[in-house]
């Protein structure tokens, strides 16, 4: 983080002014993540996120937005980044280093999320507040969030039946995702998005699930031909999200400064986060709608076929974290729970 005070104040102690004298303290934040600008997130909350604190601090604090990892790095290591203060904040994914995070995944489980972002988000904060703050203790966390929910994208016709996964190379975001993609016979291949749409190029992948709000900026509807919707009103699968700063970088800050970013933090932050994949889904799908790639929402029988499966899956994820010291089964009720309590707010 870099602070330098403003040319007239310095000039006004080279006249002689008192040591008792107000100085402003400018303060920039250099902000990193791995989407391109026309992102939903960067877009709808990020930049929206920027400004406000630019305006409430009246202009003491200047925040800089990266897209694309151009500070340099790889999606993975962009918690990294912000724990060590390569960067002053970020955006992370818990799920891109496997195993590090085991309680962020009870967010990421089969048919744990609702539909909508902003309700799910704030669920996902309170949740947090619960069980991560521990794990999550050498950054400082400003939101967190979901998205929306998933589809399935992939070349040639869309996955319309159970059988229709059978081999099928699928791009996955997290463990969760793919261990319910593998059960269901795909041959799951995890990988960060940035690198989603040259693999289903290059036929590496055959498709993969993103939400709606993502296709346009990475062009996916260029690449594929079909994308299978989920019926009902809960998400296949989601992906846990961080909006955090670097703690050295926040507790640095003075006071009244801090108390502009504890403004622009916490639950409604959070909300405010998930809406942004809400708002974005609803353009990413009307511009898929206006192509000839054929859209298709699986049949509720077997969305209920495989909410069995994922229930499952659940039960064994709860049971692994019971196996390894944690509150297995009261994570997974919390979230559920949660989930409810803001779906219903």
């Amino acid at each position: 983080m870099k602070y330098t005070m403003k040319t007239a104040f310095a000039g006004a102690v080279a006249l002689g002014l008192t040591a008792g004298a107000s100085f402003a303290q400018e303060v920039t934040l250099r902000c990193q993540h791995f989407l391109p600008p026309k992102g939903s997130t960067p877009l709808y909350f990020m930049t929206p996120w920027a400004e406000k604190i630019e305006k409430e601090s009246e202009g003491r604090i200047k925040v800089e937005l990266y897209p694309a990892m151009q500070l340099g790095g790889k999606p993975q290591a962009l918690y990294d980044q912000i724990r060590d203060g390569v960067i002053d904040c970020g955006w992370a994914l818990p799920a891109y280093t496997p195993g590090r995070f085991p309680e962020a995944e009870a967010f990421e489980l089969p048919f744990m999320t609702g539909r909508n972002a902003e309700a799910s988000s704030k669920a996902a904060w309170e949740f947090t507040q619960k069980y991560m703050q521990e794990r999550m203790a050498d950054v400082h966390l400003l939101a967190v969030h979901v998205h929306g929910p998933g589809v399935i994208h992939k070349k040639g016709e869309p996955v319309m039946a159970l059988a229709d996964f059978d081999g099928l190379k699928l791009r996955g975001p997290s463990r969760q995702a793919n261990a319910l993609f593998e059960t269901l016979g795909a041959t799951p291949v995890g990988m960060p998005l940035p690198t989603f749409p040259e693999a289903l190029s290059k036929g590496v992948v055959e498709g993969g699930v993103i939400p709606w709000e993502i296709v346009p900026p990475l062009k996916v509807h260029e690449l594929a031909d079909s994308h299978t919707e989920i019926s009902g009103d809960r998400s296949l699968y989601n992906t846990f999200f961080i909006w955090a700063m670097n703690n050295d970088t926040y507790n640095n800050l003075p006071d009244d400064l801090k108390a502009v970013i504890d403004a622009n933090s916490g639950l409604e932050t959070s909300g405010w986060a998930g809406a942004s994949f809400d708002k974005g889904d609803v353009i990413g799908r009307e511009i898929v709608a206006g192509t000839d790639n054929k859209i298709h929402e699986l049949d509720p029988a077997l969305v209920d076929e495989i909410k069995v499966i994922g229930e499952a899956q659940t039960a064994a994820w709860a049971a692994d974290m019971t196996s390894k010291g944690l509150d297995g089964e009261g994570m997974v009720a919390d979230a559920k729970a949660l989930v409810a309590k803001y779906a219903d707010n």
